[in-house]
């Protein structure tokens, strides 16, 4: 009878996710953390995951949390805030008509940066690249997904002998963003005629990876927009783990869960999800000419630096800050976007696992960097695609900055 209780348990999660989840009158709230006591509520709230979703971590006094309350909530969440002070603003009303919003094309327009697309419609574009340039661009195929997605990338390369740069996307599934600035950096090295983008186009080796995880975006795409995962089950009801606490450094020795249905669940050891390894597998491959790792999250508009499991300054942290430091003052030229910067400890939480940890702990790659694109949490992970364009034109004036320091300093690797 148990196993029949279970068994039907895992039919009904199958069937909750046959259609399109909605998210009609959701909100959508900033809550600044000011005590401990308050910390330790919303902690509490997360780990009994009912029905709140939370788009960023309740990890420290004095900071942000962004926190998803559903109709159903609304009462009790009134209750939350009039009982333990918090103050709690409201950014959006209606995080369906967000969504609505954000997948409206325009009409007869090809591949472009005016709206978001499907894995098909990237790797469709991606082919066409391949077709156009074939002396300046190879296809990549790393291997195939949990559900036999191939996770493909193109190498950039005008010339032999050059230093390479890594660019890694869509890890986390709903950072659609991620994804659309990593494509459209691409096609500036192809396109543009700026002389800096030439320089760095034509004197570095790229790697681009625009969706490292295809079965979690698709399943943005089909099934439900808030999707962080992976999609491989774990357990009998829970599926996937979070692909940037799944790397094989300091693997959960913070800031990841052992809850196979936490959206932040590390997953049951290191590596265990193909998205993860054969990235790792590939990157191992060449990393010898690998100078510049930069990997693309959303949001919060943070530059951030490995480690994620201590504030301390290791390896050579202060040289990336000093880098790091210019490349977000002239990112904030072009139109006024103020990015913070510190290492992964430091400036958000302690968050173990992710990719970057390990490609500057077990490789030594001198400049690491990901980047958390915008906002500041008024549309989240949402951001509307108008933005995509002086998003990605901003973070394109930081990456040059920081190619051309690093040159200046020597850390490009040929």
């Amino acid at each position: 009878m148990g196993f029949k209780l279970i068994f039907a348990l895992a039919l009904l999660a199958t069937a909750a996710f046959a259609e399109k989840a909605r998210f009609d009158n959701y909100r959508l709230y900033r809550i600044r953390v000011e005590s401990v006591a308050q910390l330790e509520v919303l902690q509490a709230v997360q780990e009994l995951n009912e029905g709140y979703n939370f788009w960023s971590e309740p990890a420290q006094v004095d900071g942000d949390v962004d926190l998803v309350v559903p109709p159903h909530k609304f009462a009790e969440f009134e209750e939350l805030v009039e009982r333990f002070g918090l103050k709690a603003k409201l950014n959006v009303e209606d995080l369906q008509k967000l969504f609505d919003a954000e997948q409206r094309r325009p009409t007869k327009e090809a591949f472009g940066w005016n709206a978001y697309y499907r894995l098909g419609e990237i790797y469709a574009w991606m082919d066409g690249l391949l077709a156009q340039y074939p002396n300046v661009l190879s296809p990549i195929n790393v291997g195939n997904s949990f559900e036999g997605r191939p996770i493909r990338g193109i190498k950039v390369s005008y010339k032999s002998g050059n230093p390479g740069v890594f660019m890694e996307g869509t890890i986390h599934a709903r950072e659609w963003v991620s994804g659309a600035t990593v494509t459209w950096v691409l096609n500036e090295l192809l396109t543009s005629t700026n002389s800096q983008v030439r320089n760095i186009a034509e004197n570095y080796d790229w790697y681009f990876f625009p969706v490292t995880n295809p079965d979690g975006y698709e399943f943005t795409h089909t099934n439900n927009r808030m999707w962080r995962k992976t999609r491989q089950p774990h357990g009998i009801l829970c599926t996937g783990a979070d692909p940037n606490r799944n790397w094989a450094y300091n693997f959960m020795q913070g800031g990841a869960s052992n809850n196979p249905c936490s959206d932040t669940f590390a997953g049951p050891e290191p590596f265990s999800e193909p998205e993860t390894r054969l990235l790792a597998d590939y990157f191992s491959s060449v990393e010898s000419t690998i100078s510049t790792y930069l990997s693309f999250h959303s949001f919060s508009q943070l530059l951030l630096l490995p480690y994620g499991h201590t504030t301390a300054p290791l390896d050579n942290y202060h040289e990336i800050m000093e880098i790091g430091t210019k490349a977000i003052a002239k990112l904030a030229e072009r139109y006024g976007t103020q990015y913070q910067i510190g290492n992964i400890a430091e400036a958000i939480y302690i968050a173990t696992g992710g990719s970057i940890d390990w490609i500057k702990g077990v490789y030594q790659t001198p400049i690491v960097y990901t980047y958390e694109l915008r906002d500041l949490g008024q549309h989240g992970f949402v951001l509307p695609p108008e933005q995509i364009i002086p998003n990605s034109e901003e973070t394109l004036d930081s990456i040059i900055v920081i190619l051309e320091e690093g040159e200046a300093r020597g850390l490009h690797r040929r």
